[in-house]
């Protein structure tokens, strides 16, 4: 995201966007590669709430709560471009407010790595996670990335957790 200090997070959160909503895909080619016509789309809140759940040394990725966000609405998958910039909203929003921190480094991008559109970017929530007792590689030589070592030993188990 772009002009984050110009941006008011808290009240983009709020924002519903009419959602949560579903809309029936009729497109063949998008209904295979997400393995169904029904899709969901949650609110901000929805993913700000998941992320909240997650404790301290435990980790989830934005397709878990995706996962998790459309079998608990009896969808075959939830929108994956807003899950993304929703989770980027509620991140923000945690770091302009003052206290009630959502635990926003602690979700990860695909295959267990940090997310550089986090404030701070990827620095930030290496050392956050660093802090929880995580091991983070580094991975590249140009287009340098940071996972999680063996993320999937932490990731929280959302059907234990939400209904």
């Amino acid at each position: 995201m772009a002009n984050e200090d110009k941006k008011d997070f808290n009240a983009m959160l709020q924002d519903s966007k009419d959602m949560p909503k579903f809309q029936k895909l009729t497109d063949r080619k998008s209904i295979e590669k997400y393995g169904g016509d029904n899709m969901f789309f949650a609110p901000p809140l929805e993913y700000d709430r998941l992320m909240r759940l997650v404790p301290f040394g435990r980790l989830t990725t934005v397709g878990a709560l995706r996962e998790h966000l459309a079998r608990i609405n009896s969808a075959d998958f939830t929108e994956p471009i807003t899950a993304g910039i929703f989770v980027s909203i509620a991140a923000w929003a945690s770091f302009q407010r003052q206290g009630d921190e959502t635990p926003y480094w602690r979700t990860l991008k695909a295959d267990g790595e940090l997310n550089p559109k986090y404030p701070g970017g990827v620095l930030a929530q290496k050392e956050k996670l660093e802090a929880e007792g995580h091991r983070v590689l580094q991975r590249g030589r140009k287009n340098i990335r940071y996972y999680i070592q063996n993320f999937e030993d932490f990731l929280v188990d959302f059907s234990a957790l939400a209904p």
